[in-house]
């Protein structure tokens, strides 16, 4: 039951984030859109360092000087994996009108939208499904604690994101309920990510350590080249930045206290 609800936490976030187009004005204010993208970068850069990268070093502690080794091969290959995503998928982000992916299919731009923050939310959903799988394969190096610190701290950052993806769309012209709804199903690649892990955690028990750090690299790819770059626009990048310290050490010290 508890990795069930561990699972779910981000979805929540994401749900309470959507929600707010009932509260809000047809568009988001860019001032706060910029702090909360910076605050959402912030959460998932401290996430891949203290509860996957650090971990994935730990579980390798055997090979000695080497223990870095599964950590960086991981990281490269997270970045690549979602570098080739960002390549296929068809998306755009916040604020632009310029679609990436392919262009085979002609979508909405409400979709695209949707795609955008579906994107990374994949590596968010592997990271939590990654972490509980350690712990029901009997990692000693992840305790319960640590992997709800991970969950929480996703939900925080989706809290925002569910916002910024809401009211974008009710701006699209997409009525409350419909901006809505599609706001909360943007998360729910999390949890599905999560569950397909575990399903799968007894077969990568021996390769952990590289998909805890390939989950960070593949934030870590969203978050310098996707949320940075959009929090920084405008002129908003000394707001921005401070919205990233504080998340990261929310994120921090999230980790620490509860792992």
């Amino acid at each position: 039951m508890s990795i069930l609800i561990g699972i779910l936490l981000p979805l929540v976030g994401t749900t309470l984030g959507a929600a707010c187009v009932y509260t809000m004005k047809k568009e988001m204010n860019k001032v706060v859109n910029k702090i909360l993208l910076g605050f959402a970068s912030g959460v998932m850069m401290a996430a891949s360092i203290w509860s996957l990268i650090i971990p994935a070093i730990d579980m390798s502690g055997h090979m000695g000087k080497l223990s870095f080794v599964p950590a960086a091969v991981g990281v490269i290959g997270g970045v690549l994996f979602l570098f080739s995503l960002d390549k296929v998928i068809p998306h755009i982000h916040v604020d632009s009108d310029k679609a990436e992916g392919t262009k085979k299919f002609n979508l909405k731009k409400t979709t695209k939208l949707i795609f955008a923050v579906a994107l990374h939310n994949i590596p968010e959903g592997m990271a939590v499904g990654i972490v509980f799988a350690t712990i029901m394969n009997g990692g000693n190096t992840m305790t319960i604690a640590a992997a709800f610190a991970l969950s929480i701290g996703i939900a925080i950052q989706n809290f925002p994101e569910g916002a910024i993806i809401s009211m974008p769309l009710r701006s699209e012209g997409l009525s409350k309920n419909k901006a809505f709804l599609y706001g909360a199903l943007s998360g729910v690649v999390e949890p599905i990510g999560a569950a397909i892990t575990i399903a799968f955690s007894s077969t990568f028990t021996p390769i952990m350590p590289y998909l805890l750090s390939f989950a960070a690299g593949a934030m870590i790819f969203v978050v310098v080249e996707e949320l940075i770059p959009e929090a920084a626009e405008d002129n908003a990048s000394d707001i921005s930045a401070l919205a990233f310290a504080v998340g990261f050490v929310i994120m921090m010290i999230l980790d620490v206290a509860l792992s």
